[in-house]
């Protein structure tokens, strides 16, 4: 018997209430591809509602952007809000999507890089109900696994979002960083990305787990509690670890839109602390904070709806 997989959109998380029949002969498809096909769809599906939380953040972290704002508004450092106001008064609604092709491109692989890492390494550990520290570990080792990847990929979507450059597609961006910038540029701020992504996945994991682990398990098998209590698992495991890895959001930001002036985390921590203080490495937290819970929340609810209907629990 195998326990079947959840997943979270940027902070996925494994279910470990439903098993699996491997042995049912009526069933040609791995439950690790079904798995991947529900957790992309899902992922996919929550990406694309939320992705103006996520630009929005990346423009807050933006400092080049913060200094445009404030002439135009006559405040230091713009809130979400008025973020928010100046990308529908100059790019209209739909620039509050800018960068929704990498991002989608991220989130599908993603997803099915992780799973995969996942569950190998779930089967070589030979446990159903992992404890806190095992679920920390095997969320950083299957994120870090996928983040590296997909770097070039996260660079590209950073760039989309900030406003900064100006790509016309996905791969004339991968052609035009490289040209530019070479390997280093495709791969940049990759050690604060997985110091954002890996604790964040290995937190939300464990943060999920022990927090289902402590509700009535009537609550989770009945049709009509099941889902509210995997969306408030998944909104106070978003919250705490979104809260835990926002100062490498913010180093990975500034690293990514201007690898020049930060070509390492240290040069961008430094800058970050003498501009802003402590409280810089936390712009972008509310948005950050607010897409990540929702989305894994949404992504959870429309995952347990999608298994259900083509038989993977």
């Amino acid at each position: 018997m195998l326990q079947s997989s959840g997943a979270f959109s940027n902070g996925w998380a494994i279910d470990t209430t439903a098993p699996v029949d491997l042995n049912n002969s009526n069933d040609n498809y791995h439950p690790v591809f079904k798995a991947f096909l529900a957790g992309s769809f899902s992922g996919t599906f929550s990406t694309i509602l939320f992705q103006p939380l996520d630009l929005v953040k990346t423009r807050l972290q933006n400092s080049s952007q913060n200094v445009v704002a404030a002439t135009v508004n006559s405040r230091i450092q713009p809130g979400m809000i008025t973020i928010f106001a100046n990308i529908v008064r100059q790019e209209h609604i739909v620039g509050l999507w800018r960068g929704m092709v990498p991002s989608v491109a991220r989130c599908v692989p993603g997803v099915g890089l992780y799973f995969s890492s996942l569950h190998w390494l779930k089967s070589k550990l030979g446990k159903e109900n992992l404890g806190p520290m095992e679920a920390v570990s095997l969320g950083v080792i299957a994120r870090t696994m996928s983040g590296v990847a997909l770097i070039p990929i996260t660079v590209i979507k950073t760039r989309y979002e900030s406003g900064v450059y100006k790509y016309n597609s996905l791969s004339g961006a991968l052609r035009d960083i490289y040209r530019a910038e070479g390997v280093r540029g495709l791969v940049c701020g990759l050690g604060p990305t997985l110091a954002r992504d890996a604790p964040f996945s290995g937190l939300y994991l464990m943060f999920y787990t022990q927090t289902k682990q402590s509700i009535p398990k009537e609550w989770l098998q009945s049709s009509s509690t099941a889902s509210v209590v995997h969306f408030s698992c998944g909104v106070l495991a978003g919250i705490a670890a979104s809260l835990a890895t926002n100062p490498a959001d913010v180093l990975k930001t500034h690293m990514q839109l201007y690898p020049d002036k930060f070509p390492n985390a240290f040069s961008a921590a430094i800058y970050i602390q003498q501009t802003y203080g402590v409280q810089g490495y936390f712009k972008g937290a509310v948005p950050r904070m607010l897409r990540r819970t929702l989305m894994a929340a949404m992504a959870w609810t429309v995952f347990e709806q999608i298994t259900r209907s083509i038989g993977l629990k």
